[in-house]
């Protein structure tokens, strides 16, 4: 079955185009994933619907609320943004390190969200940032928190008529230190076996909040809360980063595939959480 491929010119004909056709539609942003799966005949979509045409959804603009993303905002463009460097240079360096230089000057963030594959880097740092995602129907809005909107393997909280209109990265406090370390096993171009982003705002050498993701390893980008609290109050030692290191190994239930056994990601989760929060006690912004 040959696809028909449609354009629309605004984000309104983009969401009447959706509501009508629902399920027998794919949305293409950069194509980087959707165009691997076309050609492996893994989905016959009897519709495209191409988002290229929409500026509005390519803007990133600074709010009362926070840093505001388009989800069509291709990954070169965060990672040699000024704004994002200043306030969130371990995101820059996350999707720096994504694939390829030609990758990156074609997919997108919210296409990344989109997909939910489980070995993307963006997801596991923005979870971190507590971001937040605005999905919009031809009947409303509505605001989520990206760890509700991150559902499970390739599956989000995304519905076959909404689309992704913007992604929100709050304010972050001032002394606010935040690193991104991933793992690979096979290519320097490949995605992570193991992904670690980590934030921890800190208050006269100590931790008043620790955020710490682990993505690649599992289904969703996993964060503790009971690990995360026991740093509160206290400073980064070797003792506290090594307990809080076990606890994510213990705690998070690791995937086996081609890029690494179950064991083996178990074993990088303890490396990967430890030297992040190393990273975090040597200043890193």
């Amino acid at each position: 079955m040959t696809s028909q491929y449609i354009k629309p010119d605004t984000l309104g004909q983009a969401l009447e185009l959706l509501d009508r056709h629902r399920d027998e539609a794919k949305v293409i942003a950069g194509g980087t994933a959707v165009v691997l799966l076309l050609q492996q005949k893994l989905i016959q979509p009897r519709y495209l619907i191409d988002l290229g045409g929409l500026a509005d959804l390519s803007q990133m603009e600074r709010r009362a609320d926070g840093l505001h993303i388009g989800p069509l905002v291709r990954l070169t463009e965060i990672e040699r943004s000024a704004a994002i460097g200043s306030a969130y240079p371990a995101l820059a360096q996350c999707v720096g390190s994504v694939g390829n230089v030609r990758i990156r000057n074609q997919a997108t963030l919210g296409g990344s969200l989109a997909e939910a594959d489980y070995a993307s880097d963006p997801p596991a740092f923005l979870l971190g940032l507590e971001a937040e995602i605005e999905l919009t129907c031809t009947e409303g809005v509505r605001r989520v928190v990206l760890a509700e909107f991150m559902r499970g393997l390739f599956t989000t909280d995304l519905r076959p008529n909404e689309l992704i209109t913007d992604i929100i990265l709050p304010p972050l406090p001032g002394d606010c230190r935040m690193a991104y370390l991933k793992f690979k096993t096979r290519s320097s171009e490949d995605r992570p076996c193991v992904g670690v982003a980590a934030l921890a705002v800190m208050d006269a050498g100590r931790v008043s909040e620790l955020r710490l993701v682990v993505g690649a390893a599992c289904e969703t980008p996993r964060r503790l809360p009971q690990a995360e609290a026991l740093a509160r109050g206290l400073p980064l030692s070797d003792e506290l980063i090594s307990e809080i290191a076990d606890a994510y190994a213990a705690g998070i239930e690791t995937l086996d595939d081609l890029r690494g056994s179950a064991w083996y990601r178990t074993q990088m989760v303890r490396v990967q959480v430890r030297r992040a929060l190393e990273a975090l006690r040597h200043g890193r912004r």
